[in-house]
This record gives structure tokens, C-alpha cells and sequence, in this order.
């Protein structure tokens, strides 16, 4: 089974009750959820997130892999992200990815993988994740969005704030796809064609990963 979190959800910010519900992240207490991002004539992270899921779990099942997503549509609301791993570790997902485009400055461009840190609960998949994160760079690259210019170093930012990396039993990363806050990237994240690319470039990682 392959483990596919597409970040936030459509309908998030009509409920900001609901995603300021305050939940265990393995090392503190966050918000359930945001709205994510978008850029900036209002095309949503979340549509993004689910698009490139929705193109990975068609390319992945044509392969004849199982998946499971966090989320069945753009049109509701959470789950939580400490639920979201919840899924993916209880399906017991030989990996998993968290797909997700980054709000960062309009002058940065580019795509970020995001790596746990030990922390307990994610201490048997460290190796791993990074093994898989690995997988990702070099796949990703084939998109043409270059390496964040901001965000970590040479493609890798070590979190221990995020419950979906904190919390996780299976090896996973979180990729955030592009700065849909720089004009550049925004033209790519919002296309069809790059969309469908990252989902390939994932799927391709995904293969290596698992063998």
C-alpha cells in the first residue's frame, strides 16, 4: 500500500473553528489544520495538493500498487493532521508522501523535501524516509522546478514541528512542490502539464523506493 496525503482541503476555511482545534504532533500541540496557501489570483494549494494526488494514485494503481489517500475530494473539510497519519500509518504503507506548495517569498522559487527527525514514534523510519527523500530529488528535478532557493539545503529541511512527519511509523517525506507565491512557480503549480509531471516524478521515486 502507498500512503498519499494531499495537504489542507477545499473547504478549510470555512470552518476555523474546526482547524484551531489544538492536536498532539509527537513534540507539541498545533492547529488541526490551515487553509494552506494560494497564489496570487486565488488558485488554492489545497486544489493543487489533491490534483497531483488524484494524477499519483491513477499513475501508481495503473502499476498495479494499492493506495490510500487521506482524503477523497477538494470539497470538505480536514481531517486533522495528526488523523492524516493516523491513515497512512494504520494502512501500513510500505511509503508515503505528503504533496503540499509552499507560501514563501515572491523572490524564492522552487521545490523542498521535508525529512523527519527522530523524535520516538518516528524513530524506525528515519533511515528510510531519508532513503525515499533522496528518491524524490533526483526524481523531481525532471519536472524543470529547480531546488528551493530558501527552503533548507540542497532540497532537504530537517522538521520536527510537522505531526505528519513527527507521527509517522512508515517512511515518508512532504514536498512542497513549488512557491506559489513566486510568479515563475505559480505558472507552473497552476499547469496541467506540471502537475501531471509531479506525479510521474513521484511515481518514479515511489518505484525506486520500493523496488
Amino acid at each position: 500500500m502507498i500512503g498519499i496525503d494531499p495537504g489542507h482541503n477545499g473547504l478549510n476555511y470555512t470552518d476555523p473553528g474546526y482547524l484551531d482545534q489544538q492536536v498532539w504532533n509527537g513534540r507539541a500541540y498545533e492547529d488541526c489544520d490551515t487553509t494552506g496557501t494560494q497564489t496570487s489570483s486565488g488558485y488554492s494549494e489545497a486544489q493543487f495538493n489533491f490534483n497531483v494526488a488524484t494524477y499519483l494514485a491513477s499513475d501508481l494503481e495503473n502499476e498495479g500498487a494499492g493506495v490510500v489517500l487521506t482524503r477523497s475530494s477538494n470539497n470538505g473539510i480536514g481531517p486533522c493532521v495528526d488523523q492524516r497519519a493516523e491513515i497512512l500509518n494504520e494502512a501500513q504503507s510500505v511509503v508515503a508522501v505528503d504533496i503540499h506548495a509552499d507560501g514563501g517569498p515572491p523572490s524564492g522559487r522552487g521545490f523542498a523535501i521535508l525529512l523527519p527527525v527522530a523524535d520516538g514514534p518516528n524513530d524506525a523510519v528515519i533511515a528510510s524516509s531519508q532513503t525515499f527523500g533522496e528518491d524524490v530529488l533526483s526524481n523531481f528535478s525532471a519536472t524543470g522546478m529547480p531546488v528551493s532557493t530558501y527552503d533548507g539545503t540542497g532540497g532537504f529541511s530537517y522538521r520536527d514541528d510537522l505531526a505528519g512527519l513527527n507521527l509517522t511509523t512508515v517512511p515518508k517525506v512532504l514536498i512542497e512542490c513549488g512557491n506559489m507565491q513566486n510568479s515563475t512557480d505559480a505558472s507552473l503549480l497552476t499547469s496541467t502539464a506540471f502537475q501531471q509531471s509531479a506525479a510521474v516524478a513521484l511515481a518514479d521515486a515511489i518505484t525506486a523506493f520500493v523496488g
